[in-house]
């Protein structure tokens, strides 16, 4: 009974939470809210938000925290916009923006787990091979600094100097520093390229009935749900966030484990950057601002433990739901933006409270 009460609390609460959420706002504003085309541009909205989400719930789960991937997802947005103004094809960008955002969590795990001198090495070979790569046509100027840095972290793989670094911190850090580089990169405008055909195609309306955006994040979460319940990795990932000393006595990687989990984070972040790089159709250093508090809130509504240990990729899908139903239906009430800030405040209080709650119990 107290099994099935704790399911119903983890799996039936964020569901119940959205329902009653959206009855709510369709209480309230009616059929502005309640039509589809509002419920189609709801579930755009959350595709992006609901893939970091997942992102942070690998990490959150493994007993870390990301605060920089609103930012993580501007700068490799960026990234994106410049390879495609330079004439790269959507997948060559879409593979440079999610690379970017996956080599920004490997740099966030690599601080965290202690290898600073070994990531300050392989940076500055990256940095000074990508001055080297500027004249050259695309995708050289790509993949010569990512050479770089794997061929120079690879030579200084044995180095024995660690430090460890607190993950609040280090995100912390890179959530101004990314930010600062994004608006660097389009020297503080956004950055504007050619239409192409297959990235306005992921966030227009089409595709077998929702837009392709739409599928690729219901792929991303059963995906995320498979992998963090049923593989190995998924289970050193809440082995490592349940306990660290036992999962490392127990024989787990627990240092791989974690860079890992920052790595899938950042690939995650930068899937998003992609969607919304088609939604917006432009590179912008200020877009997703905040994102890393819906991110980390609608992770732990579905059930993630701030404490590690504890995560559900369905629920922070739900969770991620209930954040944009709430900004919508303010915005259909015709609430001002500082209602919307304080109904976002509130309800990532109510999330901290709830995980606080569900520990006790």
């Amino acid at each position: 009974m107290n099994s099935l009460l704790s399911r119903l609390r983890t799996g039936g609460g964020p569901l119940l939470g959205l329902l009653v959420t959206w009855a709510l706002f369709a209480l309230l504003a009616g059929g502005t809210f309640t039509r589809w085309p509002n419920q189609e541009l709801m579930l755009l909205q959350t595709a992006v938000v609901g893939i970091a989400a997942i992102g942070a719930t690998w990490i959150i789960t493994s007993g870390g925290i990301d605060l920089a991937v609103g930012s993580n997802i501007a700068f490799s947005g960026m990234v994106g916009a410049l390879a495609l103004r330079a004439g790269a094809g959507f997948w060559l960008a879409s593979l440079a923006t999610i690379a970017s955002g996956a080599a920004i969590g490997f740099a966030t795990g690599a601080l965290v787990t202690g290898a600073l001198a070994r990531l300050a090495m392989a940076t500055a070979a990256a940095v000074g091979l990508w001055f080297v790569a500027r004249g050259m046509t695309m995708p050289l100027p790509l993949l010569l600094p990512a050479l770089a840095f794997g061929a120079t972290w690879w030579a200084t793989r044995r180095l024995p100097w660690l430090l460890p670094l607190g993950p609040f911190i280090v995100t912390l850090g890179s959530w101004g520093a990314l930010r600062g580089l994004a608006k660097g990169l389009g020297d503080n405008q956004p950055i504007y390229f050619p239409a192409d055909a297959q990235l306005t195609a992921l966030m227009g309306p089409g595709g077998a009935l929702l837009p392709l955006g739409v599928w690729i994040l219901f792929a991303a979460v059963a995906l995320g749900a498979i992998a963090l319940r049923y593989t190995v990795f998924g289970r050193h990932t809440i082995a490592l966030g349940s306990n660290r000393d036992t999962a490392r006595l127990c024989g787990i990687d627990t240092v791989r484990v974690e860079r890992s989990a920052y790595v899938l984070g950042g690939a995650c972040a930068g899937l998003a950057a992609v969607l919304q790089l088609s939604f917006l159709s432009m590179g912008d250093p200020t877009t997703a601002q905040g994102y890393e508090l819906k991110a980390i809130a609608a992770a732990v509504i579905g059930g993630a433990s701030l404490s590690g240990g504890e995560g559900s990729i369905v629920g922070a899908l739900l969770g991620a739901f209930v954040m944009t139903v709430v900004d919508n239906g303010c915005t259909k009430l015709g609430l001002d933006n500082w209602v919307q800030e304080v109904a976002t405040g509130a309800i990532i209080l109510g999330a901290v409270a709830l995980d606080r709650w569900r520990h006790r119990r």
